[in-house]
């Protein structure tokens, strides 16, 4: 469709990508199929092209024909929210001339903007399972018109528990719709839904089996590292000559916040990117990173399946991926759409047995892993990093000023400023009164130094006067004090 193609020429787009190029003409047709790819290789244009070119825009001659006006006619399913965002946003872009009305769903924002967009009329519905089922729910989505849906990231959204949702949300279209799935690896799992859910689907893979799943333009470093030495071999690995933007994988929400922060502290542009930020929060640090704001992001597994940049250099696991498919899609992250990348993984003496079995199940050389430290010879030569450099780009922050008071809250330190020693005042038995008012001694003393300037004579006769009661009244022949 030369709408579809001029507005992708407008951003530079002029060749199609194998795996495009194999489905475009089957999805094209309504046939359901089963695409398989590397990530990186731009399959998200692969089911984007055919679900614009089937839509029916508002401004269509035939759009008042539809069995229902307004109503989703495309429902793209994806299992993260930034997945949601990466690909609503390649549908906008191939969209732009066609007129589509394009809806992005999913948590974590509030409701009103997207029920708002949904009574005034969507064509194309871009979102997370848990939202989609909310708003469908609620009686605000209505995907029993649905044309054309797609399952993108299937293995992924399966891994995250999404089955039920997904299925509930299949069970809601229409049985006549054409149905896409989008898959870097597949699974036994994978497989049983298709089955249950696709009609004779079509099977593409746009590699050979000889090419295994591995991005062919990433070189893979694979080293058994220290805990405590990581920080310090990372610092390296980013001032490398050919660094542009990087991605750091933890296994948990903390250990990326931890990690970022160490590294914003040693003078790099870092940004963590995990679960327990907010969701405002999350699309900053994505979209700084996209700007070049930000060249290093530190990110768990899930946060990071929307992230689709280009120019990512280098992947860093900073912690042992969990199994082959993890690993895969960490390093799918670098090598896109054709460049080359480098992807470091670090095992502790913990992990060896984990990645032994994933360097098994990808038929990797890296068996066991070298011993690598910030001073190792191999690091600098491996990565191309100059040897003059340190582990810091700029000196570590000063350290907050402890309190006035210290250990002793304040006290001690007030007590000399009114020129007095001692933590506490003393009876005139010795014993503590555990008050910090002056003792009847210390008033004396001050009593006395007020009155140097006065005749001595007077000052005794007052204290004489002060002192002569008997009984408590006061002596006869004693002057009586002035009243106040």
């Amino acid at each position: 469709m030369p709408e579809i193609a001029d507005a992708l020429a407008d951003k530079g787009i002029l060749e199609a990508f194998p795996i495009q190029e194999m489905t475009l003409s089957v999805a094209l047709m309504g046939t359901d199929l089963i695409g398989q790819a590397r990530t990186g290789t731009g399959k998200t244009l692969a089911f984007s092209i055919p679900v614009i070119q089937r839509t029916v825009a508002p401004h269509d001659p035939d759009y008042d024909q539809l069995a229902a006006p307004g109503k989703p006619q495309a429902l793209i399913v994806a299992p993260t929210r930034e997945l949601a965002i990466q690909v609503a946003g390649d549908v906008a872009t191939a969209s732009k001339n066609r007129g589509t009305r394009n809806l992005t769903i999913y948590g974590g924002v509030p409701y009103e903007p997207q029920l708002e967009a949904l009574e005034s009329g969507v064509d194309i519905v871009v979102g997370t399972p848990g939202r989609i089922l909310d708003l469908v729910n609620r009686g605000a989505l209505d995907i029993s018109h649905v044309k054309s849906l797609v399952l993108d990231e299937a293995d992924e959204m399966l891994d995250l528990g999404f089955l039920p949702d997904v299925e509930s949300i299949l069970a809601r279209t229409p049985e006549t719709r054409q149905t896409m799935l989008f898959s870097a690896t597949m699974p036994s799992s994978i497989v049983t839904l298709a089955r249950k859910h696709m009609h004779h689907p079509m099977n593409i893979r746009a590699e050979s089996a000889e090419s295994g799943q591995m991005v062919p333009a990433t070189s893979q470093f694979v080293w058994q590292a220290h805990d405590m030495d990581k920080p310090e071999v990372v610092a390296r690995i980013l001032q490398a000559d050919d660094v542009e933007r990087v991605v750091i994988f933890t296994r948990t929400k903390r250990q990326a916040q931890r990690v970022a922060d160490d590294l914003a502290d040693r003078g790099f542009p870092a940004s963590p990117l995990h679960g327990d930020m907010a969701q405002k929060a999350r699309e900053k640090a994505l979209d700084g990173f996209r700007e070049g704001k930000v060249s290093i992001l530190v990110a768990t597994d899930v946060a990071a399946r929307g992230i689709d940049v280009a120019n990512i250099s280098h992947v860093i696991n900073y912690t042992c991926p969990e199994d082959d498919k993890t690993y895969v899609h960490r390093i799918g992250r670098t090598g896109r759409a054709g460049a080359s990348g480098i992807a470091v993984t670090f095992v502790d003496w913990a992990d060896l047995q984990r990645w032994k079995l994933i360097n098994k199940a990808l038929d990797l050389p890296y068996d066991e892993p070298r011993e690598t430290y910030s001073t190792s010879d191999h690091l600098f030569q491996d990565m191309g990093i100059d040897r003059n450099v340190k582990g810091r780009l700029k000196p570590p922050a000063p350290k907050e000023p402890r309190s006035e008071g210290g250990r002793d809250g304040g006290r001690r330190d007030g007590q000399r400023r009114d020129g007095q020693g001692g933590g506490r005042n003393r009876t005139r038995s010795g014993g503590s009164t555990g008050s910090s008012a002056p003792s009847e001694k210390q008033t004396e003393r001050r009593s006395e130094s007020a009155s140097a300037d006065q005749p001595q004579g007077e000052g005794q006769a007052r204290r004489r006067r002060r002192r002569r009661t008997r009984g408590g009244q006061p002596a006869e022949g004693a002057s009586q004090p002035a009243a106040d």
